[in-house]
């Protein structure tokens, strides 16, 4: 897998470029933001360092989402609970505080390319879509719509609404969610469900739609 990988350290930066590559993958390491922006269709992941020389992470962040669903894992000294809340919300995939062990990172690169992939299948089936009220979410073109409109979603707030859309009527358990949207359960973070969970119902804006279940989890529709 191609990983862009945006750090200023050269310490660092040299460190995971030898771990990415010893574990099959082809790092790309770049210094600055702009370099981010120019080269992230070579990429198939971002790891980004948010104390960039040029440009903030966050807005390099901001920039890329809002021309490319490309998988980005943040990478960063900032543990502060604002600064995961933003990246989150800004449209990362995954929030790690360095220090983090090589094979934590490992995995969650994995599990986050493996739920951002579209699989494919060799004939056309008739599209998916589920609907509660005027909310239509296509599961295999990845559309949501809302009165008509159609509403952008991250990568990680479709897979979030895909998988309790895709059980609508049924409660889903918060570790069902984090096991199917992060990969393993026991890597995700549970904030990072509450922040996109949070987003998605500001963007849909019709708050029936996402019903908690306390003590358990969500449901989709009625």
């Amino acid at each position: 897998m191609r990983v862009l990988l945006a750090e200023d350290d050269d310490g660092v930066a040299g460190a995971l470029t030898e771990a990415l590559y010893e574990h099959g993958h082809l790092p790309t390491r770049v210094r600055r933001g702009e370099d981010v922006l120019a080269r992230h269709r070579q990429a198939d992941l971002l790891l980004l360092d948010l104390g960039l020389p040029d440009l903030d992470g966050l807005e390099v962040l901001r920039k890329l989402r809002a021309v490319s669903g490309l998988p980005v894992v943040v990478l960063t000294a900032r543990g502060d609970e604002r600064s995961v809340v933003r990246g989150l919300r800004l449209g990362a995939d995954d929030y790690l505080v360095k220090p983090v062990r090589l094979a934590e990172l490992l995995a969650r690169i994995e599990a986050v390319t493996r739920r951002a992939a579209i699989p494919t299948a060799p004939t056309a089936p008739a599209p998916r879509t589920i609907r509660a009220g005027d909310v239509e979410v296509d599961l295999d073109a990845r559309r949501v719509t809302v009165g008509g409109a159609e509403v952008r979603l991250t990568t990680k707030e479709f897979a979030v609404l895909a998988a309790l859309a895709g059980r609508a009527g049924t409660a889903v358990s918060r570790q069902q969610l984090m096991d199917e949207v992060w990969g393993d359960a026991y890597l995700a973070v549970s904030r990072s469900l509450d922040v996109h969970l949070t987003q998605l119902r500001a963007k849909l804006g019709r708050p029936d739609v996402l019903t908690t279940i306390r003590g358990f989890g969500y449901r989709f529709g009625g």
